[in-house]
């Protein structure tokens, strides 16, 4: 048996080894455009920043380690131009020597991944706009640094790795703009815990363009000039267009396989496409989303993985069968993590699922041991099924403990009122007794039994003034004078039995504190003596937060950028 790879990075450098593992005899050719296999794409943006210093720590694998221990032709440099599924052979153009030949197979398996999207902007030529997407373009952004020392950049995309970038070149010394056409950083989650990462990354002196869209670049001043849809433009040193990828399956339309989502390659459970004996994985194919089942694209190198992995065992004389991707990502931002998995909430209302969430705001590990910090957690679920939808946690410590508790949880169709059931380690340094994990779905427990009722900050707009409800601060007299919301009544929770009189038991009462905590333990007081009551979810340093990024969102819309 003879496959032949398209493509050697994460997919394909997996099926090729996993097809060995497997078949001794089978020969195993890998055509990879770039001059390196193997490598680590997620690492990129660090070898930029010098978090990363030595450049062979990028390459996992080499064309000569690979063929030693597996003895695969790892053949870098070359193109694959064509594929004939006719004859079973692919066309391949040698980019060193120009030579151009075919190789015949009898399994094909395409892994392209995807290319950095470039629209058709004014200016692409510029000599110091670039990309991030390969080895390649790593050395070359970090040649221009080392020779000419640029002090700023823009950077168009704030995504995984518009953001990481930013990251890098800011603690090189640069002065960093982000520009993004949406109104917030990193789509996968929700704008209200976005505004987290908005502050992470504002404290440590990048500014934030969001809401402008770009039109085109021009040179200028030495630098370049990004161009935004609003008439104005940004100036830096350099500039790096990083607004996403997008599939690379021009070879596979040409040979007549059925394509999908953005041009992206369709295949079965099996990762077989339309056209018998050719699979492909990775970056380039539409996948089921495992919450919604909806057709989507998902990069990340861990489904390429697996997916290669699967590729081979099908190959091989398996079946193994891919259930889907749901998304799980983690992204460091300065001193923050930023973690999702599933669907966000904006996601599940667009998609017609009748969403509620939980936000918390626990301590990383248990209180009295020194060092915990806060996270924020936003828990998705189904209303009346309760099924898991997907999760978002903003934290500094114990953040993707967390987030792979819940992926796993999604993965194996629990409850969101299960949570509370999972048994997980505890100890002081780590965890509480009771995990965030559990705390979230005590909150959800209550939610379904009716022993907790909340309200939103979607709900504040809303919110009648004319004295028909009662607004409800818990917070201490101190706490309250740091900071509130206009027309709530300061009633501290440790005083507020001996207050009831103050309040009318005819009007509903919307009640808050700082996390939510004292403000869930005030309505069961209040329900207790005859109230209805309903808590604010998030507290005010949630409200807080999300408030003030959205005010200075808005002025980045109207003179180009905050700061």
């Amino acid at each position: 048996m003879k496959v032949v790879i398209v493509g050697g990075v994460a997919g394909g450098a997996t099926a090729a080894a996993r097809i060995r593992r497997l078949n001794e005899q089978a020969e195993i050719v890998v055509f990879e455009r770039s001059g390196y296999i193997s490598y680590a794409n997620c690492g990129l943006p660090y070898y930029i920043g010098d978090a990363i210093t030595d450049p062979e720590e990028l390459t996992l694998q080499t064309p000569e380690s690979f063929f030693s221990r597996f003895r695969i032709m790892m053949k870098v440099l070359h193109e694959v131009t064509a594929i004939y599924p006719d004859r079973k052979t692919v066309s391949v153009r040698n980019l060193k020597t120009g030579e151009e030949f075919e190789e015949g197979y009898d399994k094909l398996i395409l892994s392209p991944g995807a290319k950095p999207t470039q629209p058709k902007l004014s200016g692409m030529e510029a000599d110091k706009l670039f990309t991030l997407r390969t080895v390649e373009d790593t050395f070359k952004i970090k040649a221009y640094i080392n020779n000419n020392h640029p002090k700023s950049a823009v950077i168009a995309g704030g995504g995984f790795i518009g953001l990481e970038l930013a990251e890098n070149l800011r603690e090189l010394g640069m002065d960093v703009t982000i520009v993004q056409s949406q109104k917030q950083l990193m789509m996968p989650f929700d704008s209200d815990m976005a505004a987290f990462i908005h502050a992470e990354v504002r404290k440590h002196g990048i500014h934030l363009a969001l809401g402008h869209k770009v039109e085109g670049f021009i040179e200028k001043d030495g630098g370049v000039n990004v161009l935004l849809s609003d008439g104005t433009s940004l100036h830096g040193d350099i500039a790096v267009l990083a607004i996403g990828v997008t599939p690379d399956t021009h070879l596979a339309k040409e040979a007549g396989l059925e394509l999908g989502v953005r041009g992206s390659i369709v295949v079965n459970d099996r990762m077989e496409t339309s056209v018998p004996d050719i699979y492909a994985a990775g970056d380039a194919v539409q996948v089921k989303h495992f919450v919604t089942d909806e057709d989507t694209l998902i990069s990340l190198a861990g489904p390429a993985n697996k997916q290669g992995r699967m590729i081979a065992d099908n190959i091989c004389g398996g079946d193994s069968r891919y259930m889907g991707s749901q998304g799980s990502s983690v992204i460091k931002v300065f001193d923050l993590t930023a973690a999702s998995t599933g669907i966000n909430e904006t996601h599940a209302k667009n998609a017609g699922l009748n969403a509620d969430t939980v936000i918390l705001s626990p301590m990383s590990h248990a209180g009295y041991y020194p060092g915990g910090k806060v996270m924020t957690m936003k828990v998705v679920f189904e209303k009346e099924t309760y099924r898991l939808l997907g999760a978002q946690i903003v934290g500094y410590e114990g953040v993707d403990k967390r987030i792979d508790v819940l992926a796993t949880a999604i993965r194996a169709k629990m409850t969101a009122v299960e949570l509370k059931d999972l048994d997980l380690a505890y100890a002081p340094p780590y965890s509480s007794a009771k995990d965030p994990v559990n705390m979230a779905g005590f909150m959800i427990d209550n939610i379904a039994n009716g022993t907790l009722k909340q309200w939103h900050l979607a709900d504040l707009e809303s919110l009648p003034m004319d004295g028909s409800v009662t607004l409800l601060d818990t917070r201490t007299v101190g706490e309250y004078r740091l900071g509130h919301i206009d027309g709530f009544l300061n009633i501290p929770l440790d005083e507020l039995r001996e207050r009831l009189n103050e309040l009318d038991r005819s009007k509903p009462i919307y009640v808050i504190c700082q996390s939510g905590l004292r403000s869930y333990i005030a309505s069961r007081i209040l329900e207790g003596n005859g109230f209805a009551t309903y808590n604010f979810s998030g507290g005010f340093r949630f409200y807080d937060t999300v408030i003030n990024d959205r005010a200075l969102v808005e002025s980045s819309l109207a003179c180009g950028m905050d700061k």
